[in-house]
């Protein structure tokens, strides 16, 4: 069955690549004047792999900004960091952070758990060698989109497990956390859901074959029942997303578990609208992410 879904998940790659990496200029908001990113290499145990860094206007931001490390979405399948440029901009702008835009390596190529190792070691970069490249790798926060922000729940459940650092916050948005449900026991609101049931199956299939380890909190971190101790979290969902019931509920288990969170269910909206979306309901959730940011980033450490 692997074989299967793999040539579906390189139908996919071809199919979606050109769609996701075309963001309407109605979605670019604020940070637009600044400089392009810069590409730096980071080293991990599984591999070197690329980060783009974005930089604040030092006017506003001070002369050693926090950082926020972004991982796009892609179903972990679809490798396109660059799908966020608008997103990294208008944080960068607006919270006053360098933004790093991180490459992780996706299946078929490299299946789990090499993602969140991934994750979780370029966060442990940004926070040692923050000093190297301009910002302050004690201030830092971690989020995502899609796969991207279940790879940011992984950072914040690997630091705390190791002791090593602490996001100050986690930016969890239209996130898979649940891969050991069949997809279609999940509900969507609409009758044609971006991400069907069957797009689901051929993602999952594809990052974690092995169905016995889906249970993983790496991989499916709504399962976890010990969230005691993990970082505040923006959890963002939306009304028409086949994941949004997930994604409801993990805000509510966190906040059961005395995680500090901050839930918005964006109404009248689909997975990925952050990239697709109407500029009037995205425009309001970029805010609250920066905003969110800025808090986080002004807590005393």
């Amino acid at each position: 069955m692997a074989i299967s879904y793999d040539i579906a998940a390189r139908l996919v790659q071809t199919l979606l690549s050109s769609r996701m990496v075309k963001v309407s200029d109605e979605l670019r908001f604020a940070g637009q004047d600044l400089p392009a990113p810069v590409t730096v290499q980071i080293p991990t145990s599984v591999g070197s792999m690329r980060c783009d860094v974005y930089r604040p206007d030092p006017a506003l931001a001070g002369e050693t900004p926090p950082v926020f490390v972004n991982f796009h979405g892609s179903g972990y399948v679809v490798r396109h960091p660059e799908q966020d440029d608008h997103i990294c901009r208008h944080l960068a702008a607006e919270a006053g952070c360098v933004v790093l835009n991180i490459d992780y390596w996706t299946a078929p190529q490299h299946r789990f758990p090499t993602a969140p190792i991934q994750a979780y070691e370029a966060c442990e970069w940004a926070v040692n060698y923050g000093a190297e490249h301009g910002w302050d790798g004690g201030r830092l926060a971690v989020g995502g989109h899609s796969a991207g922000g279940a790879l940011a729940t992984g950072v914040c459940r690997t630091a705390r497990e190791r002791g090593t650092f602490t996001p100050l916050l986690q930016i969890i948005d239209y996130a898979p956390l649940d891969l050991a449900a069949d997809p279609a026991t999940k509900r969507a609101r609409t009758r044609r859901p971006l991400i069907s049931p069957t797009l689901s199956r051929i993602f999952t299939g594809t990052y974690l074959p092995d169905a016995s380890r889906r249970r993983d909190p790496l991989a499916s971190p709504g399962l976890a029942t010990d969230l005691a101790g993990l970082p505040p979290a923006l959890v963002i969902t939306a009304e028409y997303d086949l994941l949004r019931d997930e994604g409801d509920a993990y805000a509510e288990s966190l906040a059961a578990a005395g995680v500090p969170v901050v839930h918005r269910m964006v109404e009248g909206v689909d997975h990925f609208f952050t990239h697709n979306g109407p500029p009037e309901t995205v425009r309001p959730v970029f805010d609250l992410m920066a905003e969110q940011l800025r808090a986080a980033f002004a807590v005393q450490v």
